[in-house]
């Protein structure tokens, strides 16, 4: 099966006040994952996830799928508003980023289940934090101060 797709985007973070700022984005698919689920990683380290028909629909109609809304907003916008228990963030990509996207999902994917014979439902949206690149995981974090600090190769002496 072909390897994951990953693009690395760039997106217009929509605030309360009178500018938007530009925040890198990316968008991921595995074309092996029967669900279809697109994810989308912030730069606050935060991955939505959420079926490829919800994006897809979105280019053409206002839908809104648990805690994920998607519209076209004119002919070249497309607006994503994710919602959570820390709020609201309110993305507007360029419609040709998420077509060319789309498009290569709908290139590397089988048109149906390979159990099944038919597509697998869609998945429910989720939101997951990823750790920061660059930083180790907080195991790793431990040992390096433990072992900073004389405690990491200590025995215990009976």
């Amino acid at each position: 099966m072909s390897p994951e797709i990953e693009v690395h985007a760039r997106a217009r973070l929509i605030t309360d006040g009178p500018l938007t700022r530009p925040v890198p984005v990316d968008l991921r698919y595995d074309p092996a994952d029967e669900r279809r689920t697109v994810h989308i990683g912030l730069p606050d380290g935060t991955d939505w996830s959420f079926g490829r028909d919800l994006l897809e629909r979105g280019l053409r109609t206002p839908i809104e799928r648990g805690d994920v809304r998607v519209w076209p907003c004119g002919r070249t916008q497309l607006i994503v508003e994710l919602h959570s228990t820390d709020g609201v963030e309110v993305f507007q990509f360029e419609i040709r980023t998420l077509i060319r996207f789309l498009a290569r999902t709908r290139a590397q994917t089988p048109a149906t289940a390979p159990d099944t014979g038919r597509e697998a439902p869609p998945r429910p949206p989720s939101r997951t934090t990823r750790p920061e690149r660059g930083t180790p995981e907080r195991g790793a974090r431990t040992e390096q101060r433990d072992a900073r600090a004389g405690r990491g190769a200590q025995t215990a002496r009976g």
